[in-house]
């Protein structure tokens, strides 16, 4: 076994929570590229430590944590090899974790939790708080963090910046907003030592990291000559931007793309009302369909036309002009479609319960407070959200409860609440009262939400896929 040669170790000044595929193709990515621009102590080290299972660090630590990003474009594969990572450890490690974190010389804390890590359960946060009280480890991610900047300043080691690169609107907002609301609870001097010495980063990231499969590491093998096997595959488009304070100053991201604005927010509606919407309603509904990729939906005319009429009814809401929004749109067509990327419909389908109120449910408050209506394509996503909830197969914990009412509501043979003429309507309220509850009540949004849901229902009757692909309803739904 020949594995990734490493040729430099830079001193540790970032510590990243969340050792998964996207932060090695993203924020390690930038690293690399600041980092080959660096001269003398510029150079920045990133000690990365899982989140929830510890397999990430075991196979990096085997190969001293360098590893591969294979650039697949539609014309062939470039690899690069990544050597930003210093160390890697076992999230649950809650020593090192802390001993990471007190470094006065870390500047900069990133992580990558997925939207669900920002709200988990009460009962888990009150678990953690309990902990962190009596001086034992935390296992959410807002604890984790409040245990490394207890011990932070316990050591005086000075402010540093926590940069989100989670898929959130106002992303270091919440981010602040967990970890406040967890630290009063457990020591409300350490909240106020974190409110005047710490900054939250906001930042958009773009990058589609799809899972890597053993053909990858084959494929990594045959580029690099090496046996990598932790290699990471995504496509050659990326972009973050960010806003916000770097107290202990950064590495010089800049020279991998990133840009810094006074405000991140235009950018990251358009990337979740465009980008991640599209993908939220091309995997459930293409899972539905029978499709296995995202490159499988874009061969689909049902899914296309539903997608190309989310993205119609996003761009009335962004805060860029036709030709800023066009040129957006062409550069996801051809990401979409870009077969090369096998983004599987099941990895982005994951916490839907999390993902669907920015992606999707935002937008829609958008044209409602415009005085427009919700949209054929922003309806379809919901109804194919509550089949997949329905079908049993979904990944998502807090949906898991949701599941339960729907599938008693599906047995019933009552009387739906409103008067839609599919009998599913009740379905719908059911869902918003969990995901939207100020939209629940509003009929001219359960309407079409309703609409959909009963013509996806039928969709294996003859001729449906056109009717669906127009918005209309196929005959003969309940």
């Amino acid at each position: 076994m020949t594995p990734p040669r490493r040729t430099v170790r830079h001193p540790v000044r970032i510590v990243h929570l969340g050792l998964g595929a996207f932060h090695r193709a993203h924020q390690a990515w930038y690293t690399q590229r600041a980092n080959e621009t660096a001269t003398g102590d510029d150079a920045w080290g990133i000690a990365a430590f899982t989140g929830r299972s510890p397999e990430a660090a075991r196979v990096l630590a085997a190969q001293d944590a360098v590893y591969t990003v294979i650039v697949r474009g539609q014309g062939g594969d470039s690899a690069e090899t990544i050597e930003s990572l210093s160390s890697v450890t076992d999230g649950a490690d809650a020593d090192r974790w802390r001993s990471a974190v007190a470094d006065p010389q870390v500047g900069v804390l990133t992580l990558t939790v997925t939207e669900a890590g920002y709200r988990p359960p009460a009962a888990d946060l009150a678990a953690d708080r309990d902990a962190l009280r009596a001086g034992e480890p935390a296992l959410t991610a807002p604890g984790r963090l409040v245990d490394g900047l207890r011990a932070r300043r316990t050591a005086a080691a000075g402010g540093l910046a926590v940069v989100s690169c989670d898929n959130l609107p106002d992303n270091g907002r919440v981010t602040h907003d967990a970890v406040i609301e967890l630290a009063v609870a457990v020591d409300p001097d350490l909240a106020g030592w974190i409110e005047t010495e710490v900054s939250f980063v906001s930042t958009m990231v773009d990058r589609i990291t799809p899972a890597t499969t053993a053909a990858d590491i084959a494929v990594a093998r045959t580029l690099t000559g090496a046996d990598d096997a932790a290699p990471v595959v995504t496509e050659p488009f990326t972009e973050w931007v960010l806003s916000g304070a770097f107290p202990a100053g950064r590495p010089a991201w800049e020279a991998g793309g990133a840009r810094f604005v006074d405000d991140v927010e235009p950018f990251e509606r358009r990337k979740l009302w465009l980008l991640n919407a599209g993908h939220s309603l091309l995997a459930y509904l293409g899972l539905l369909r029978g499709r296995t990729t995202i490159a499988e939906t874009m061969s689909d005319p049902v899914c296309v036309a539903a997608l190309e009429k989310l993205w119609a009814e996003a761009r009335t809401e962004l805060p860029f002009d036709d030709s800023q929004v066009d040129a957006a749109l062409v550069a996801l067509r051809e990401r979409f479609t870009n077969a090369r990327i096998e983004h599987r419909l099941t990895q982005i389908a994951a916490d839907g319960s999390q993902k669907l109120g920015p992606r999707i449910l935002d937008p829609v408050r958008s044209r409602l407070a415009a005085g427009r209506a919700i949209g054929a394509g922003e309806a379809t996503a919901i109804a194919a959200w509550i089949l997949h909830v329905l079908s049993g197969s979904f990944r998502d914990a807090g949906a898991v409860e949701l599941a339960e009412r729907l599938r008693a509501l599906d047995g019933d043979d009552g009387t739906p609440s409103h008067d839609t003429g599919t009998g599913t309507a009740a379905l719908v309220v059911e869902t918003l009262r969990t995901l939207a509850p100020d939209l629940a009540d509003d009929d001219a949004v359960v309407r079409p939400i309703d609409h959909q849901l009963g013509a996806l229902r039928a969709t294996t009757e003859p001729h449906a896929d056109e009717r669906v692909a127009a918005g209309e309803p196929s005959r003969g739904a309940n």
